[in-house]
């Protein structure tokens, strides 16, 4: 087994396999700001094969999501009982909105895929790889010329990322799938 193998075993239960250190990143987590950026991803197996690189152009930001219900975030349109529901059921996932979340702080920065870090009984953490396009090591590889592509400038608010796509039932095709395409609200308004 290769080393990336070893650290992919540790990750599937870390609070059983790396108890004291899992505890001492959350105690120093909770203390940072919600959108951190960092030096290098704390799951190497897991930002390599989500597209990562350890090269001059890719930016590594760790993201907290606050966890619970979704709250309205103000009572507008008249003041009847249909308006005071405080919850709200989104269809994102608390992974969607930490990647729009730090596409909304890195502006300049198009997001590549994000992946879970810790999580307790408050936050969620999840860490995002983002890439500057305009980078010149960007620009000479051949792999990323995609990325120059204006459809792609916010992939995370047009769900394009992986965790948007599992949101919007697009991780499937074919026979039993036919509402997802192009999009369920394009398949409700053709109805």
């Amino acid at each position: 087994m290769g080393m990336y193998q070893y650290v992919r075993k540790l990750w599937k239960k870390p609070k059983a396999n790396m108890p004291e250190l899992f505890r001492e990143r959350l105690i120093e987590w909770r203390k940072q700001t919600s959108c951190t950026r960092i030096d290098k991803p704390t799951r190497i197996d897991r930002a390599r094969s989500l597209g990562y690189k350890a090269k001059q152009g890719y930016v590594m930001v760790r993201q907290r999501v606050a966890r619970g219900g979704h709250k309205r975030p103000q009572l507008k349109g008249g003041r009847r009982p249909k308006r005071y529901t405080m919850r709200l059921t989104l269809s994102k996932s608390y992974q969607v909105i930490a990647e729009e979340r730090a596409q909304k702080k890195f502006t300049n920065l198009v997001l590549l895929n994000s992946y879970w870090v810790a999580q307790d009984g408050k936050y969620y953490w999840y860490e995002a790889i983002l890439v500057d396009p305009d980078h010149p090591v960007i620009k000479k590889d051949p792999k990323m010329k995609w990325l120059q592509d204006g459809s792609n400038k916010a992939r995370a608010f047009t769900g394009k990322t992986s965790a948007a796509k599992k949101s919007r039932g697009m991780r499937s095709k074919g026979k039993g799938h036919e509402k997802a395409y192009p999009s369920r609200r394009a398949n409700n308004r053709r109805q």
